[in-house]
This record gives structure tokens, sequence and C-alpha cells, in this order.
């Protein structure tokens, strides 16, 4: 990549970070379905046109961030260390997000994680599009169980599974906190939930998905 190719390209990010920028300020301000896509352009100071250039929809100026974890759980499961099973890789790093507070687990008390995740779960047309992604997400995922001569179907459940696990965990734990508890005070229930869940996993998947070997 050349000098100008690379500040092209840079260029390109920070516009696409600014138009999601602004049009989260918009929504939380306002309201999802309050706002127009006019409205997002109008304060980005850009078209119309050049903002659909970037987001294909209006909802997916709030769900783009989602699109970096897509391939997570495929990495997870394809990057695993020998003796370990997909069920157990994803269920380690589950835990360690959780240790840490990552907002992806929903185990998050910070203000804008919260007031972005009651956007996200008070929006019917945010919680559709979030389909989108995750079934991205699980055919990624089976991908790589396939390439480890899983059966395709075996495969295709396994990573609905998975996914589906890692998602109603992620919402359990961000219940907790919009009831009011602290991300410490949540942390005890939210390492038993992710432990129970990946265990009834477990007594299943681990049957019938491989071990690594090397």
């Amino acid at each position: 990549m050349d000098n100008t190719t690379g500040l092209r390209e840079n260029k390109k990010l920070r516009t696409r970070r600014r138009l999601a920028a602004t049009a989260l300020e918009l929504f939380l301000e306002r309201g999802f379905d309050a706002v127009s896509v006019a409205d997002v352009a109008a304060a980005a100071e850009v078209s119309k046109p050049t903002l659909f250039r970037y987001f294909p929809s209006k909802e997916d100026l709030v769900l783009d961030r989602f699109a970096d974890h897509q391939d997570e759980a495929a990495r997870i499961v394809r990057e695993r260390p020998p003796g370990q099973g997909p069920v157990g890789a994803v269920h380690a790093h589950f835990l360690a997000a959780l240790d840490r507070r990552d907002p992806i687990t929903g185990l998050c008390d910070h203000p804008d994680v919260l007031a972005f995740q009651r956007l996200l779960y008070s929006t019917a047309s945010l919680e559709s599009r979030i389909a989108l992604y995750s079934a991205r997400e699980v055919e990624l995922l089976a991908a790589v169980l396939e390439a480890e001569s899983t059966p395709s179907l075996t495969a295709r459940l396994a990573a609905l599974h998975l996914v589906t696990v890692r998602q109603e965990l992620g919402r359990e734990n961000w219940r907790r906190i919009d009831a009011g508890r602290s991300a410490d005070e949540a942390y005890p229930a939210a390492v038993a939930d992710a432990d129970g869940a990946f265990a009834m996993l477990a007594d299943g998947l681990d049957r019938a998905l491989p071990i690594r070997t090397a």
C-alpha cells in the first residue's frame, strides 16, 4: 500500500467513525425512531448518498461495531490450544472477558455502555438487524468446525448453540446491570451462569466435536 492509498483509507476510517459517533449521539438524545438518516447526514455535514456509502442502513450506524466481533468465536475455536474442545475454548474466553468486564459480555456498568445497550434492547429494528450479524457469526464458526472434519450439520448446530449461549449470557448480564447492580456485584452470578450454560453444551457437543491434537 502506497502513502496515498494509506492516507485515503485512514480518511475513510475517520469519516466512518465520525458518522457512527454522530448518529449514536443523536439516537441516545432523541431516540432511534425519532432520528432520520437525513438528520444524521446533516449533523455530520455529509450528503445522504455519502452516508449510505459507508452504512447501508440506519441500523448499521449503531451496529457496525458488532462487525468487529463477528469472527471472534471462529477465531477462538481455530486458535484454541491442543487438548481443548471448542466448547471449552469459548467458555474460557468468555470467563476471561467477564473478568475484565468486557462490554460484549453485558457485564459492564460504564454509563456510555449502559446507554448504548438500553438503546439496543429497546429498539425492535436494531434487535432484528442483530440477527444478520449473528447469522454471519454462526456461518464463520461453522466453517472452522467443518475444516476440522466435523460433519456439516453438526458444525452448524454446534455453532448456533455456541453463538446463542454467548448472546443470551450477555443479555442476562445486562439485565442485572440495568436493574441497578454494579458489575462487581453481578460478577459471581455471571460466572455461575456461564459455567452452567457451557457445562450443558459440553455434555452434548464435546462428544460430537473434535478435540485439537496439534
